[in-house]
């Protein structure tokens, strides 16, 4: 863990997360009392194998599907005592959502994919299409703003998804193998753009990935072992 997350309140705490699930006559348990925090700034992995319950885990903490039992904490707030338009607000400004594929509106180009969700949100025309711009530079897209998806790399397209996940100022960023799509050198520098965004503007991250070669951008990697975190680095 780094010195920030020592030093400053948790953007994410997860206490006692637990998930059940009823399969035929028994009962499955993916999460058995998670417990989790950080910080802003932090980069946190979270590897596993498919069905190990990493994707029941992103899903609790943003807010997508309630636990069994447990905490959902965001900026010290509970998430799962709010009512639905409460965590919908939540999901919408201060959570964002990065998948494995990009799910870009293929009839927008990049910065009206990436300025859609502050246009939602009800800010200002003009400032949503700065704030787009600003983070597609960010992203090393500068020269393709005005491209569709489909005369888009994959990797480029989903440069364009981390921005778009952006571009609300989240104080959490939640990605579910978001270069598993990717060759091995594109994930790289995907992985690498979103690490430094996510460090540039001061959001916490926690990161899905079966891609062992990214934890270099990680402050920590945690494996969900029989429903258990257990920290690998």
């Amino acid at each position: 863990m780094n010195d920030v997350a020592q030093t400053v309140k948790p953007v994410l705490s997860l206490r006692g997360l637990t998930r059940r699930y009823k399969s035929g006559g028994s009962e499955l348990v993916v999460l058995n009392g998670v417990d989790l925090d950080i910080a802003p700034g932090e980069i946190v992995g979270l590897i596993g194998p498919s069905g190990s319950g990493k994707s029941s885990l992103l899903h609790a903490a943003g807010l997508l599907e309630a636990p069994s039992e447990g905490e959902v904490l965001i900026n010290g707030a509970s998430g799962w005592a709010l009512n639905d338009d409460q965590r919908t607000e939540i999901r919408r400004n201060r959570i964002g959502f990065v998948y494995q594929f990009h799910h870009l509106l293929p009839e927008f180009d990049a910065i009206h994919n990436v300025a859609l969700p502050a246009l939602i949100a009800g800010r200002r025309r003009r400032e949503a299409m700065a704030e787009a711009e600003r983070l597609l530079g960010v992203m090393g897209l500068k020269e393709r703003i005005y491209h569709q998806p489909a005369q888009l790399s994959g990797g480029e397209q989903q440069r364009v998804a981390i921005a778009r996940a952006m571009i609300n100022k989240p104080v959490l960023i939640l990605a579910d193998e978001p270069t598993g799509n990717l060759d091995p050198d594109t994930s790289t520098v995907v992985f690498a753009a979103l690490s430094g965004l996510v460090r540039q503007e001061g959001a916490a991250a926690l990161i899905a990935t079966h891609n062992l070669e990214l934890a270099k951008y990680m402050d920590h990697v945690m494996a969900l072992d029989h429903g258990k975190l257990v920290r690998r680095s």
